[in-house]
Order: structure tokens, then sequence, then C-alpha cells
């Protein structure tokens, strides 16, 4: 039966998007030999983008492809991908994602059992190697990864697909509501035999974009699991810990360019009443932990860098993390967490569980972007979880009362911890409940 309306302009769309992929992929070789000078895509293993791979498909079986674009969507995938593999041990599993941020932490806390890889990127001669070569029975995609070579070949294929943490930003709502491009949702969403939202707004979105009623089951946020993970090496950890214990301190997190103004302003002033404070500084980026430290070093100010082991010496009162894959060690250490990429419009906020996980007193900006849901809801189930500032003034006015307070700063603290482990609970549990019946349980 031909197909009418949206799906018949969508497959025309997408005729015309898998042709200038097509055309373009001679530039976007290229873009990647680029991205690879200058330090963005692994200097060995870069191929793997280009759809060739660097390891063996195991001979027999059926094999799970998990897909996440970076660190934070991988993270929230590796608690699923462990229960898939004690469940179904016959599975054989592939992770991939697009970033080396992603690669140089997730490698070590992967199951040994997991093949990992580099992500193809989405032109049809990359996607089509790398389907070809793996021939994934499944393919579930963290979030919002939606890349039309990948979703009609799988399709095509015979490929089941998932979509988990299923979520659109308003901007990139605004952008597949376009006339022009809603075809092509309208082509791609029902390729899913699972689309698992974040909340029902997101699920209203989906279904405004097409996707069927029936495909779309909640199962809750995956980045509420803190995944228990051993760190081989904790003597610099525990290091730290011996320096900080008889002073006061705070650590600002995942902080983005321009935010770490606003923390070094609070820092100057908590100094004034505090002496002996220290503030612990965790940029989304080590390299701009560099440069931070470089300008405050020009200025006469004192800062140990930890990719140096530097001791807080007397009058050291900044200490720049600038190492990746430490975060979660550093929650555990720290009394009061400020998470970043929150204070400037345009920014979407940082996962807010690991730090509440931890027992932080937990506080963040008003730019929370997609994890406004998880801002709202440990708020809704106990007020104190999180606090929502909006720049330096209500910074400073908050962490002055915590400083001064130690009860306030425990109910904050106990607050966090308590909606963290109540919003948690079973989430794992209820996203292998929807894979394996809406997905795995249909294709061997």
């Amino acid at each position: 039966m031909a197909m009418t309306g949206p799906m018949a302009k969508g497959e025309i769309v997408y005729k015309i998007y898998r042709a200038l992929t097509y055309g373009l992929s001679p530039l976007l070789h290229l873009h990647l030999h680029w991205r690879k000078l200058r330090g963005l895509e692994h200097p060995i293993r870069w191929r793997e983008r280009l759809g060739r791979p660097s390891l063996r498909r195991p001979s027999s079986g059926p094999l799970l492809w998990f897909h996440a674009v970076s660190l934070g969507e991988g993270m929230a995938a590796i608690p699923v991908i462990k229960f898939c593999s004690q469940r179904r041990p016959d599975v054989h599993i592939l992770m991939t994602t697009t970033t080396v941020s992603a690669f140089e932490v997730l490698k070590d806390r992967l199951p040994a059992n997991v093949i990992y890889q580099f992500a193809p990127i989405d032109t049809p001669a990359a996607m089509d190697a790398f389907l070809g070569y793996w021939k994934p029975n499944w393919i579930v995609i963290m979030e919002s990864e939606l890349w039309p070579n990948l979703i009609i070949g799988a399709s095509k294929c015979g490929i089941g697909l998932a979509l988990l943490n299923a979520r659109l930003s308003a901007k990139s709502f605004r952008h597949w509501s376009r006339p022009v491009l809603f075809p092509l949702m309208s082509l791609l969403l029902p390729k899913f035999s699972l689309i698992a939202p974040l909340s029902s707004v997101q699920a209203i979105h989906f279904q405004l974009l097409q996707a069927p009623p029936f495909s779309i089951k909640f199962s809750g946020d995956l980045k509420y699991v803190v995944d228990e993970y051993e760190q081989k090496d904790t003597r610099h950890i525990e290091y730290l810990q011996k320096q900080l214990s008889q002073k006061q301190f705070w650590m600002a997190a995942s902080i983005h360019r321009g935010e770490e103004e606003i923390i070094l302003g609070v820092h100057n002033v908590l100094v004034q009443t505090h002496p002996d404070i220290v503030t612990i500084i965790v940029p989304r980026h080590p390299q701009h932990g560099q440069e931070i430290a470089e300008e405050l070093q020009k200025g006469g100010q004192n800062v140990a860098l930890r990719s140096q082991h530097k001791e807080l010496i007397p009058g050291t009162s900044i200490y720049l993390v600038d190492t990746l894959g430490e975060l979660r060690q550093l929650y555990k250490l720290t009394p009061i967490a400020v998470i970043g990429g929150s204070f400037f419009p345009g920014l979407a906020g940082h996962n807010i569980s690991e730090a509440a996980a931890a027992g932080c007193a937990v506080l963040t900006g008003h730019h929370v972007g997609h994890f406004s849901h998880m801002v709202r809801e440990m708020q809704q189930y106990n007020s104190l979880s999180v606090i929502q500032v909006s720049g330096k003034l209500e910074l400073e006015k908050v962490l002055m009362e915590l400083f001064a307070d130690a009860k306030i700063l425990e109910s904050r603290q106990k607050a966090a911890k308590e909606a963290f482990h109540a919003l948690s609970s079973a989430v794992v549990s209820n996203a292998w409940d929807v894979l394996n019946f809406h997905l795995l349980r249909n294709k061997c």
C-alpha cells in the first residue's frame, strides 16, 4: 500500500537527506581528520567513526547495541547494560558513544564482556558498513539521538528499535515541528517499538511528532540511577580528604565558561568571614580548569591543580580539578555541591542525582533545561532537597547560611539523599521490563 500524507512527504525528505549526507561524505571525512588533529577524536580508533570496526563481532548469538552520544547518556545506560547482561547472558552487548571524554571514563566502567566502539557518523556508507558488520538484532538509543540513516537503515534490516530516557529539548521540538522536518519525524518515530520518555510532557511532544501512542511507555529517569563503581586507585582521593579534614569547603561541579567568575566571586566573599575555606572547582572540560589556574596564578593567587597532585599548602584556597572520571568520588567528600551549567541563559544544567546520592546539600541555577523535571520531582518530594539560586548574590547568601548553621546544612543533605533514594528505586528494573516486553522478546 502506497504511503500518503506526512509519511509520504517524510520519504521524500529522507531521500533528500540521504543524498545530501552521501554527497557531503568527503567533507565529513576531512572534518573527522581535522577533529583528530585537534584531539577531539581518538588518535588511533577514529576510523570507527567511519563504520570501520576495530574488534570482531562474536560469531554466533544475538547482539544488542546501546548507543549514547556522550558521557552523561553513557553513564545512564550502564546500569541497564549490566542488568541486561545478567538477565540475558546469551545476548552479546555492543556499546557506542561519540566523544573521547566518554570513552576515557566509560571504558573502565563497562562489564568486561561488553564490546565498546565509537559510533559511526550518519552517512550512508558509514552507517551501512556499521550495521552490515555488527548485524545487531536490537538497538537501544539513549535520549535524543534521532539520526535518519541509522533509524531507516535499522528498520529496513528488521532491527528492533527503542528510545530510552527519550527527550527533546524545547529547541529540538520546535526544530522537528517545522513544516519541512515534521514529515521526516513522522517517518522516523513509528519505526520504534518502544519510546520511554522522561516525563508526561515529553510523551506529549513525541505524540505530537507522530510517535504511535502504543509505543510510549514510562520507566523512570535513568539519570537518577547511580551505578556502583569501585574506583581502582583511591589513594589520591583519600589524601585529598585528609588535607580537607580540618577545613571548611564546598565544591562547584560541571562549571561552564563564564560561570567560574560567579564561583570565584562567591569564594572571595566567603574568605572574608571563613579565612580557612577551600573552594573546589570542577570545570566541565579539564582544559578549562588549566586556563582558570593560569589566570589566577597570573594574579598572584595560589592554586592547587589536581592533575599535578598539588597539596593544599597554607595560603591555597582554590583546588581545581582538571581530570576526568572522579566527580562521583569528589561528591562523597564535599558537604555542599553547586551544580554548574545552570547560571546563564542557553545552558541546560547537569545531573544533580550523583550529588544527592552522595548526601551533599545540592544547589543549582535556574537554567537547567531537561533536568528541570528532576529538580521539580525532588523538590516535590522534599522542598529542602534542591536549592535553586539565580546568581552570585543568592549563592553567597545560601552558602553563608549553610556554613553558619550545621543543623540547616544537615537537613539539606538528608533531604537530598532521601529524595534521591525515593525517586531512583526500581528505575533500572522498570527499564528492563519495558525493554524486554516491547523489544527483546519480539526478535531473536
